[in-house]
């Protein structure tokens, strides 16, 4: 009994990835097929991370290699994640692969506790993440993270990142005291920005999550001009107020040239913790029809949950504070859309070119 190369391409190609909605043959993520007689191996590199989806894609390929005629089949799947582009006439920073902003038009609507939970989604899936907290006037990852004490600086120039959960973080509110104001004009905010982003020592990162502060302001054109972004996540409620300030972010990020990964939208339905009742409290079906509106994709919906809020307050978010629990798996599902939205991105190719000098001879 034997399985030709055909019948294994073909099976192949009929396989669709649930993560990029795409088959394995056309992402060129099945690669080193090896046919001897009725067994076949292979392996599948992701271009997302998705630890989690490793036994159920090796399972798919599994069982329908088998279903076309092979008697055994051996399968690795593994993620790499590369560098991609960003917006024109900004420079990669080195040990920084991809830069994913969280923004909102509006305070109020959950954007922290967006940004922090969707890191830790992307590091519960195999990747090396960072968070810089960018919110100067009202920084919040250090409560959300439960981490306290000042950074080191070992050279007395440079940062080291502080660790929690497993992400790699900085904020101006490791450097100050809790009740200090930060009463600064937008010249030194966008300074500050700067330096927390490019003097921390970050380590190998394949993503680097920035919680922005809310409107379009000094530091979002900061970001939008010095900061080399990979992809913007919108963060909005469903409520008219609410979406008519995520529009104007949208716009903006637009226009400066940064894609758009998505839209998320916070406190879309309350179940009762009672009776069950299920009911809209800030209206229904806003971030879908704006996505509509703009062609954008709506990532994820969050239910308005005590638990959300209690667990980001203690210092343990959702992600890592409930782990198998169903809000914990939507913030992993927008994770992994973000993922696969960069991965299908163009790459950054400034890597390959060698830097030309000229010299007098």
């Amino acid at each position: 009994m034997t399985i030709s190369e055909a019948e294994v391409q073909a099976t192949l190609k009929q396989l669709i990835d649930p993560n990029t909605e795409k088959d394995f043959l056309g992402t060129r993520s099945a690669r080193n097929i090896k046919i001897s007689g009725a067994d076949v191996s292979l392996e599948v590199e992701l271009g997302y991370p998705g630890k989690s989806q490793f036994e159920p894609i090796r399972r798919q390929i599994i069982e329908a290699l088998r279903k076309a005629g092979a008697a055994s089949v051996t399968v690795n799947v593994s993620s790499k994640v590369v560098a991609h582009a960003v917006q024109k006439g900004v420079k990669l920073i080195p040990e920084i692969k991809n830069i994913i902003a969280v923004a909102s038009g509006k305070g109020g609507v959950g954007k922290s506790t967006t940004a922090v939970n969707l890191a830790l989604a992307l590091a519960a899936e195999g990747a090396s993440v960072g968070i810089l907290d960018a919110d100067i006037y009202g920084p919040s990852q250090p409560m959300m993270l439960g981490i306290s004490g000042r950074p080191e600086s070992k050279d007395g120039k440079s940062l080291e990142p502080m660790e929690g959960h497993g992400l790699q973080a900085i904020s101006i509110g490791f450097l100050i005291d809790t009740d200090t104001p930060m009463v600064w004009r937008g010249p030194m905010v966008t300074q500050a920005l700067e330096q927390l982003l490019k003097d921390t020592r970050w380590r190998d990162l394949d993503y680097l999550v920035v919680d922005l502060p809310p409107g379009t302001g000094d530091i979002q054109l900061t970001l939008a001009q010095k900061v080399p972004v990979t992809g913007t996540v919108i963060v909005t409620t469903p409520q008219d107020i609410a979406l008519i300030d995520a529009r104007k972010g949208l716009k903006m990020f637009e226009k400066v040239g940064i894609p758009i990964l998505g839209v998320v939208e916070n406190m879309s339905i309350h179940v009762c913790p009672n009776c069950g009742h299920e009911s809209h409290i800030f209206g229904s079906g806003g971030a879908n029809k704006m996505c509509d509106d703009y062609g954008t994709e709506l990532l994820g919906q969050l239910p308005l949950d005590a638990a959300i809020r209690e667990q980001a307050d203690s210092g343990r978010p959702t992600v890592v504070a409930d782990p198998d629990g169903r809000v914990a798996e939507i913030y992993r599902r927008i994770a992994r859309r973000c993922a696969v939205k960069i991965a299908e991105s163009q790459r950054d190719m400034t890597s390959k070119f060698p830097n030309i000098v000229v010299q007098n001879t």
